[in-house]
């Protein structure tokens, strides 16, 4: 079985997740499944997810969703505060920031375009948004933001805050996207695109300037028409500029120097605009799983797409395999293949993955109260050991 200590880096930033060949033949509307069998998925053990969850002090945390889902059974559970000052516990339907599960509805947007032929994914970038990106840029393509093969440079005078005190330094602190994409542009191409892959938000805000641009309007207004009221998705919304979460939600808190929590909920979330400015439930985005894994928001050759690494000799920086997709990205568990994607912001943390036959998704959104130190995947990792562990398997 894989160790626990795999199953953190399979969803951290430094992660190994598999190789383009297990993605090669997955169970996906008109396409034939070739791929290797996946490991018997145990029964799911309520007592032990609840454990998982209750466990908040790895990473230190102030409260915890899960919601189970697929054909190998279902299950939901909270844990903890929603809010510190009332003690109000966590309830179902309790909105979060979901951070870069942005992408996600911002790929799959993007992917209708293309099926609309209003773009294809080999349009360079400077064509749609002339002027923004220096000629020396040209070579970029949509689909190299969309599975981050850009090669896009670092960026460069931006706050980097270590510190919780520094965080709620510049909490609202405003960009405009141009501005922040300025940041991302004065230096030469990491490399040349195609060639490797570096998880990059800057990414999906060039991506989310795009769908403004070709639908003409901001792209939240087209995430909301083409994907959250079609599927129902009511608690679900892409902010703009207000800095609060409207609607019954869960407060996120950070850790001072001082030793106390302080609420870190209201923000400015500019500079993630399209990457991983949107608030959700555990509920709306597993219901985003089903149906985007089931073939009603995008047809069979785009959708593919989504579960498609970069050729092999593509490799993140560090050397290791490509780990995402066209909108996702992979992770292997105890030799169970899943799909979806990781998220967090200050105060919030979220995982949405699923099997591509989607016998076995969950939705887990929790609020770690430390500044990224490293540790805030651990209670992901708990959740995808114990939904994968092999039932005839060592513990």
């Amino acid at each position: 079985m894989t160790s626990t200590h795999m199953s953190r880096r399979a969803f951290g930033h430094a992660a190994v997740a598999g190789t383009a060949a297990l993605a090669t033949g997955l169970a996906l509307p008109g396409h034939r499944a070739r791929a290797a069998p996946m490991p018997p998925l145990p029964p799911l053990d309520p007592a032990a997810l609840q454990a998982v969850i209750d466990d908040r002090a790895a990473p230190a945390s102030t409260a915890a969703q899960l919601r189970i889902g697929g054909t190998a059974g279902h299950w939901h559970g909270t844990s903890g505060l929603a809010d510190l000052g009332s003690r109000r516990p966590v309830r179902a339907g309790d909105r979060v920031r979901v951070g870069s599960v942005t992408k996600v509805f911002v790929a799959t947007v993007v992917l209708q375009l293309v099926a609309e032929r209003r773009l294809t994914l080999d349009t360079p970038v400077r064509r749609i948004l002339p002027g923004l990106l220096p000629d020396r840029f040209g070579a970029i393509t949509v689909a190299h933001l969309l599975n981050h093969t850009s090669g896009l440079p670092d960026h460069v005078g931006i706050p980097e805050p270590e510190t919780a005190e520094e965080v709620f330094r510049h909490r609202f602190d405003h960009w405009t996207p141009r501005e922040w994409v300025a940041t991302a542009t004065r230096g030469p191409l990491k490399f040349a695109p195609g060639t490797r892959q570096e998880y990059r938000g800057i990414n999906y805000v060039l991506a989310a300037l795009i769908v403004d641009t070709l639908t003409g309007r901001p792209y939240g207004e087209a995430v909301a028409a083409r994907v959250l009221r079609p599927l129902g998705l009511t608690r679900t919304a892409v902010p703009g500029d207000e800095r609060r979460i409207r609607g019954r939600h869960v407060h996120g808190y950070l850790r001072t120097a001082e030793g106390r929590l302080r609420d870190i909920t209201a923000y400015d979330q500019s500079s993630a605009r399209g990457e991983g400015d949107m608030i959700s439930t555990v509920d709306d985005v597993d219901r985003l799983l089903t149906a985007l894994f089931s073939g009603e928001l995008l047809p069979p050759r785009l959708l593919r797409l989504m579960f498609t690494l970069p050729p092999d000799e593509v490799r993140m920086l560090d050397g290791s395999p490509a780990r995402y997709s066209t909108g996702l990205q992979q992770a292997a568990v105890n030799g169970v293949v899943l799909w979806g994607k990781t998220g967090e912001t200050y105060g919030y943390k979220n995982a949405a993955f699923s099997t591509s036959d989607q016998s076995r998704r969950f939705v887990l959104a929790y609020h770690p109260t430390t500044v990224r130190d490293g540790a805030e995947s651990q209670m992901i990792a708990r959740v995808a050991d114990l939904l994968t562990r092999d039932a005839g398997g060592a513990g």
